[in-house]
C-alpha cells in the first residue's frame, strides 16, 4: 500500500474501537479505493462475509506494499492483537504449530483490514472443533484456454453430482479466473475423509464431462480443462472467502451467487463498488448455507465403488518422488511472477522455433506456497515437439531457492 501521513482515525463499530491507521492510503489506484474505503466495504457486507469467514482460523495474506507486489502469509496472530480478537491453535502436516486469529464481529474484519489484508483466508474448521471441517470446498480452476462457458459447464455437472448424493453446492466468483463450489457438512469428518470425498466428486465428474473437466492433479496432465481442485481440502489449505476483495487492478470480489445467476453473470462484474450496491440491493445468495449442512455418506460409498485413485509412477532413485509423464523441461524458480515471466521470455527468445509448436496449457507459470509467501515455477512441456526437436533440460534461468536458510521439524538434511 503507498506512503501516506494521513493520521490513524478510530472507528467504533458495534462498541468496540478500531485504530485505522492511514486510512487515505490508496490501495486500488484504478479505481480510486483507499484503506478506509476498504475497510468501509467489509463493514456494508459484513454479514456475508462473516457467514464465510467468522468463526474459523485464518490465515493473514498481508499487503503491504500495494497489490502490486507480492503479499506474505502470516499464521501466527501478532502479538499484541487486540482483546475482540480470538485465537486458537493449530497443529501443521509439517509439525508445526500457529496460533491463529479468529474473527467473529464486523470490528475484526476492520482490524485485518488495518493489517494490510485484502481477502479473507479462513481454514474450513470451526475454531470450537479443529480436527473435523463443516465444509467441503470444491475449486474449478481453468488452464490456460478455457473460456468461462467451460467453467459454467463444469459447474452445473459438479451440482448434479452433489445432488445425485444429497449435498447442496453454493456456487461464488474466486475473484479470478474460477468459480468456487462451497459445500456445508457435519462436522463429523477427518480431513483424509473430507479430501477422499472431494478428490471421489472430482473423479466423478471427470468421468461425466471428459475432455470439459478433470481430476489430474499434476498440471502438466490436465491440457485445456477445468481442474477440480480436490487438495484445497486438504488440512494446511485456505481459500479466499466469501465477499473477499481480491489482489486485482479492479478491486475484483469473490462473490457469492444462486444458481440462476451463474450462466448469465462473468467475474468481473463484482468489484468493490457493485458488490456495495447489490448486496444493498439483494443481501447475501448464501444466507442458507449454514442451515444446509449434510452428509458425506454418498461420497464416500461413491468412493469405494470408483476405487483408488491412479497413482503415477515414481522415479527409480530411491528418493520417492513421482516421475512425470510428461516431457517437462524447467525453466526458472523466481521469488516474482514478472521475474518468472522475463524468464519464460527469455527462454522463447532462445527457442523460437518451438513456439509455434505449443499449445496454451503447455507453458506453465505456476505460483509456489513458500514458508511465508509465494515463489513462481516455470515449465514448459514439450509434448506437442516431436521428439526429435526437444531440447534438453538446460541450466534454469533464474533459481532462487524459497527454502534458504529456513529450518522445521523433519526438513531434511
Amino acid at each position: 500500500m503507498s506512503p501516506s501521513k494521513t493520521p490513524a482515525q478510530i472507528l467504533n463499530i458495534g462498541g468496540t474501537e478500531v485504530r485505522i491507521s492511514s486510512p487515505d492510503k490508496v490501495v486500488f489506484p484504478g479505481p480510486g479505493l483507499t484503506k478506509l474505503d476498504l475497510v468501509h466495504y467489509y463493514l456494508a457486507v459484513a454479514d456475508g462475509a462473516l457467514r464465510g469467514a467468522g468463526g474459523r482460523p485464518m490465515v493473514l495474506k498481508r499487503f503491504p506494499k500495494g497489490i502490486d507486489a507480492e503479499p506474505f502469509f502470516q499464521k501466527r496472530v501478532p502479538e499484541n492483537h487486540p482483546a475482540f480478537i480470538d485465537t486458537t491453535t493449530l497443529h501443521y502436516a509439517s509439525g508445526t504449530s500457529a496460533e491463529e486469529a479468529v474473527i467473529r464481529d464486523a470490528a475484526g474484519l476492520a482490524w485485518v483490514v488495518n493489517l494490510g489484508c485484502l481477502d479473507l483466508n479462513p481454514h474450513p474448521v470451526r475454531a470450537e472443533d479443529l480436527e473435523h471441517p463443516d465444509e467441503l470446498r470444491v475449486d474449478l480452476d481453468p488452464m490456460p484456454g478455457v473460456d468461462w462457458a467451460q467453467i459454467v459447464d463444469v459447474a452445473y455437472v459438479v451440482r448434479e453430482v452433489l445432488d445425485d448424493v444429497g449435498l447442496v453446492g453454493w456456487p461464488k466468483t474466486s475473484g479470478s479466473r474460477g468459480l468456487h463450489i462451497l459445500v456445508r457438512i457435519a462436522p463429523q469428518w477427518s480431513y483424509r475423509d473430507v479430501r477422499l470425498a472431494a478428490e471421489t466428486l472430482a473423479r466423478e465428474v471427470e468421468n461425466r464431462a471428459p475432455g470439459l473437466a478433470t481430476a489430474r492433479w499434476w498440471k502438466e496432465e490436465r491440457g485445456e480443462s477445468v481442474f477440480v481442485d480436490f487438495n484445497q481440502n486438504a488440512k494446511d489449505r485456505t481459500v479466499a472467502s466469501a465477499y473477499s476483495i481480491r489482489p486485482l487492478p479492479d478491486a475484483r470480489v469473490s462473490t457469492p451467487l444462486t444458481w440462476d445467476e451463474v450462466r448469465t453473470i462473468r467475474p468481473e462484474q463484482f468489484t468493490v463498488r457493485t458488490v456495495l450496491e447489490r448486496f444493498a440491493d439483494v443481501g447475501d445468495p448464501h444466507a442458507g448455507i449454514d442451515h444446509a449442512a449434510g452428509t458425506l455418506d454418498g461420497l464416500l460409498a461413491l468412493a469405494a465403488e470408483l476405487g483408488p485413485a491412479e497413482k503415477a509412477p515414481r522415479t527409480g532413485d530411491g528418493s520417492g518422488r513421482r516421475q512425470s509423464l510428461m516431457p517437462l523441461i524447467e525453466v526458472a524458480r523466481t521469488r516474482s511472477k514478472p521475474e518468472a515471466l522475463a524468464a519464460l521470455d527469455e527462454w522463447k527468445s532462445r527457442h523460437g522455433d518451438l513456439i509455434p509448436a505449443l499449445h496454451t496449457a503447455d507453458v506453465l507459470v505456476d505460483g509456489m506456497r513458500g514458508s511465508s509467501s509465494l515463489w513462481y515455477r516455470v515449465r514448459v512441456n514439450l509434448q506437442h515437439v516431436p521428439e526429435a526437436e526437444r531440447p534438453p533440460q538446460e541450466q534454469l534461468i533464474a533459481d532462487y531457492d524459497p527454502w534458504a536458510g529456513k529450518q522445521w521439524p523433519g526438513r531434511p538434511g
